[in-house]
């Protein structure tokens, strides 16, 4: 984990979040800033800084992940004709923190494309 790190520091408990999932591996909780009704980050409790930065090792939590984000999508009755599940990667992506994570949107009409 980073110290500098603002969801290293939310995995530690050291930053409070709305959580809605977590087990041994990952953590969930609501954004600060809902870009949808739903919208729920998913991050690895492991600092990985982005999936530019994943390795064969990363194969299992990555998988977890997406597994996660279609368990915790039937928790929400309003985003049952559909989800977005987006990952920004690097600066011109539009990632703003530095520890891989997704974000999983819905509860309305999403266009195409996006951005």
């Amino acid at each position: 984990m980073s110290d500098d790190c603002l969801f290293c520091k939310i995995v530690k408990g050291k930053i409070l979040s709305h959580k809605v999932y977590e087990d041994e591996e990952v953590l969930a909780f609501r954004d600060i800033k809902p870009q949808a009704p739903v919208h729920i980050v998913i991050i690895p409790k492991k600092h990985i800084s982005g999936l530019d930065n994943v390795s064969h090792d990363d194969e299992q939590i990555l998988g977890h992940i997406q597994i996660v984000a279609a368990k915790i999508a039937k928790q929400f009755l309003e985003i049952k004709n559909g989800f977005r599940v987006i990952n920004n990667c690097g600066k011109d992506g539009g990632q703003t923190i530095f520890h891989i994570h997704y974000h999983l949107l819905g509860g309305r009409v999403f266009s195409w494309p996006p951005g």
